[in-house]
């Protein structure tokens, strides 16, 4: 059975940082592309940023570009999303996915930018 399983959100004042992290487990994770995605009440999921499975490839959203990273451990079977400068506009629940032929989605972490 596949999981992935988010951790790493809360709350955070405009400006802070905040990792979060997602392990994966019951896939080959090294053959998973792996994103980040965000969703806030009423709006669409919407993609954060893409690493590919050799993690030299990334792709990011235009509003989170030189502030957030991707990066991914295959050794641990986890993907990582750095989030520097935070906004609260960047205020969402944040979800991890992997995708290779069939796609997984983990359960999502809350991200919460307010003073």
């Amino acid at each position: 059975q596949v999981q992935l399983v988010e951790s790493g959100g809360g709350l955070i004042q405009p400006g802070g940082s905040l990792r979060l992290s997602c392990a994966a487990s019951g896939l080959t994770f090294s053959r998973y592309a792996m994103s980040w995605y965000r969703q806030v009440p009423g709006k669409e999921r919407e993609l954060v940023a893409r690493m590919a499975t050799a993690g030299n490839s990334t792709n990011y959203a235009d509003s989170v570009k030189g502030r957030f990273t991707i990066s991914r451990d295959n050794a641990k079977n986890t993907v990582y999303l750095q989030m520097n400068s935070l906004k609260p506009e960047d205020t969402a629940v944040y979800y991890c996915q992997a995708r290779w032929f069939s796609t997984y989605w983990g359960q999502g972490t809350q991200v919460t930018v307010s003073s």
